[in-house]
């Protein structure tokens, strides 16, 4: 059975984390001006910049700028006009752009880079709504061609569908595409909680959901992935597929959004091969860990597991919701039980609604970037 667990209860627990010092933290800002990130070299100087929402802050001093009027929000009584961001060359000119998905509910669109000249930059739509179906849309490349798509529901005809990035220069539009038949699990609004991996091993990437998963076909277009329901996590963050014990089967590691919980849900399967899942509580440090992303910190070659608390996710409205804003990390030890270690980066920083882990310095390690409600931060890594 899957643990149920309250966001009351995390006080005791997160008030006694101590972190680590194998980060560097850098305040950026302390202002709540978006819960996405995103990292790219906007000014094409060599550098990689920091993104969130409507603004990029410049390396290596971090100088603020705007791509567009906007401005800082209340984290106690509103959200931002920003909850994921991506950065990546959409029209593929030469400029990294910025992609903002927005408010659930609210068209997703790009920033495009006017390659150094002065004023806002100009704004295109890419889809008339992409988190409210899902609220843990994926950046993952869907069909394999080097460049992310956006993994997500689709509120209309509640279906899992992806929207590829543009393919060839000067074009802006994102095409849609169905992997699933109309009204399936995982696309309500406001649910919670989906990935992108080959679950089966059978060579295909799969789609997972809190409620089961999404065969994979070698047809990304079709509309007619099969769906296996199989309870697998409370609502969660994004959802990741590996092989957590090392015998050989992939399973599910996820984080509860709003209330409190870290699990890996190992695969099991019955005398028929039917797959099911047995979760195992890994930690329960802290909640409202809305974010997830997976990335090796530690150079041993295996990915390790980054998240970390939403602040005041729900506008301090929700149990241990202004609770410390930690940020976390988990090592795979398969073979060697329970298989996990747990690891606090930070106390004071916490992360939004999704995380950015990308080489910031020139240093061959990936660094961790953070923006939510408690304002924006670098945390490069000194592990190894």
């Amino acid at each position: 059975m899957r643990q149920q667990m309250s966001a009351s209860t995390t006080t005791a627990t997160s008030q006694t984390a101590v972190p680590s010092n194998d980060f560097k933290k850098t305040k950026l800002t302390g202002d709540f001006i978006s819960e996405g990130i995103a990292v790219a070299d906007l000014n094409k100087d060599g550098r990689l910049d920091i993104v969130a929402g409507y603004y990029w802050f410049e390396a290596p001093t971090w100088t603020r700028h705007e791509m567009a009027p906007s401005r800082t929000f209340d984290p106690r009584k509103e959200y931002s006009n920003s909850f994921l961001n991506m950065g990546m060359d959409v029209n593929q000119d030469g400029w990294d752009d910025v992609v903002v998905v927005d408010f659930p509910g609210k068209p997703g669109f790009w920033f495009e880079n006017p390659k150094n000249k002065p004023g806002a930059w100009t704004k295109h739509i890419l889809a008339d709504s992409v988190g409210i179906a899902n609220e843990s849309p994926g950046f993952v490349d869907v069909d394999g061609d080097g460049r992310l798509d956006i993994l997500c529901g689709d509120k209309d005809k509640k279906q899992i569908v992806w929207l590829k990035s543009p393919s060839k220069p000067g074009e802006t539009e994102w095409k849609r595409f169905a992997l699933s038949k109309e009204n399936v699990p995982g696309t309500e609004p406001f649910s919670h909680g989906i990935g992108y991996g080959d679950l089966n091993k059978d060579g295909l990437n799969d789609v997972v959901i809190r409620e089961g998963w999404f065969e994979g076909s070698a047809d990304k277009q079709n509309g007619s992935w099969v769906f296996h329901p199989t309870p697998i996590s409370e609502p969660c963050s994004h959802m990741h597929i590996l092989d957590v014990n090392g015998d050989g089967k992939n399973d599910v590691v996820t984080a509860s959004a709003h209330a409190l919980g870290v699990w890996w849900h190992e695969q099991v399967a019955d005398e028929s091969g039917k797959i099911s899942f047995k979760t195992h509580l890994m930690s329960n440090t802290t909640a409202q860990t809305h974010s997830s992303i997976m990335v090796d910190l530690n150079g041993d070659g295996r990915a390790d597991y980054i998240t970390g608390k939403r602040f005041l996710a729900h506008d301090g409205r929700d149990p241990g919701d202004s609770d410390a804003p930690i940020l976390m990390w988990f090592e795979f030890t398969p073979g060697k039980a329970p298989y996990y270690k747990e690891h606090v980066i930070d106390t004071d920083s916490g992360a939004g609604l999704n995380i950015v882990a990308q080489d910031m310095n020139g240093d061959r390690r990936p660094d961790i970037v953070v923006a939510n409600k408690n304002g924006v931060y670098l945390f490069e890594n000194k592990s190894r």
